[in-house]
């Protein structure tokens, strides 16, 4: 039998056992998982890119507004940005959600508060309102407006987002439980519901945008009080049932 020499193989155990720790040591995997964000990290960003995002739409437009622009006002690349958004109907789609999201009432308020139907819509009226009026709805309202024509995909993305769904869904329900009578079906109670929040909305909506005097705050109080009356004296005709009393 030939001498083992110099050359012999080494113990394939221990070569094993030296990878293993080589591997431990690798600088390029600890780099790794040392350069990968935080979750709150990513949130943060998520944010930031879309607050930028919304001032640019809402000031600028859709159309003049780029991925581009987007990406240097946040500081970001554009391979950072395709890696949260799809393109720039998407991230359209996300700033509606989250100006939805804000102008909510938070969820600790009760919406369905009152005594009587009427009161319980008068609050819903008045909350109604003060989240319609508000700055950035209006500023989301304009924009949808004015390039509705070109990109008519906006108006898509702003009922999607569900905050007039949400509100046809809670007043359909309500008058489901408080105005009960066979011929009120869904399908009527939706368009009741709809019919409400326009004419909650409609008129100071436009005075809010130039068309007319802004209403006061005691002038928008009386408003959705008479809308509440408005309405209900007009489902007393469809329905031919007096209002009951929430026990």
């Amino acid at each position: 039998m030939a001498p083992m020499g110099p050359t012999s193989t080494r113990d394939p155990a221990a070569s094993l056992i030296t990878a293993g720790k080589t591997h431990r040591r690798s600088p390029t995997r600890r780099t790794r998982q040392g350069g990968r964000p935080s979750r709150a990290a990513a949130l943060a960003l998520r944010d930031r890119i879309l607050e930028v995002a919304a001032e640019l739409f809402l000031t600028e437009g859709y159309g003049s507004t780029s991925i581009e622009a987007v990406a240097e006002r946040a500081g970001i690349s554009k391979r950072t940005f395709y890696h949260r958004f799809d393109d720039k109907a998407a991230l359209f789609a996300a700033v509606v959600h989250r100006i939805i999201e804000q102008i909510r009432p938070p969820p600790d308020v009760p919406l369905l508060e009152g005594a009587t139907l009427q009161d319980i819509l008068t609050r819903l009226a008045g909350l109604i309102l003060k989240a319609a009026l508000s700055p950035q709805a209006i500023a989301l309202h304009r924009l949808v407006i004015a390039e509705s024509v070109r990109f008519p995909n906006l108006v898509r993305a702003v009922y999607d987002a569900g905050g007039a769904q949400e509100a046809t869904a809670l007043i359909g329900d309500l008058l489901a439980r408080e105005l009960p009578a066979p011929h009120l079906n869904d399908g009527l109670r939706r368009l009741l519901s709809a019919q409400f929040l326009q004419l909650v909305v409609a008129v100071p909506q436009r005075r809010m945008m130039g068309f007319g005097a802004p209403m006061t705050s005691s002038e928008l109080d009386a408003w959705a009080m008479h809308a509440a009356d408005l309405f209900l004296n007009g489902c007393r005709g469809l329905t031919g049932a007096p209002l009951r009393r929430r026990r």
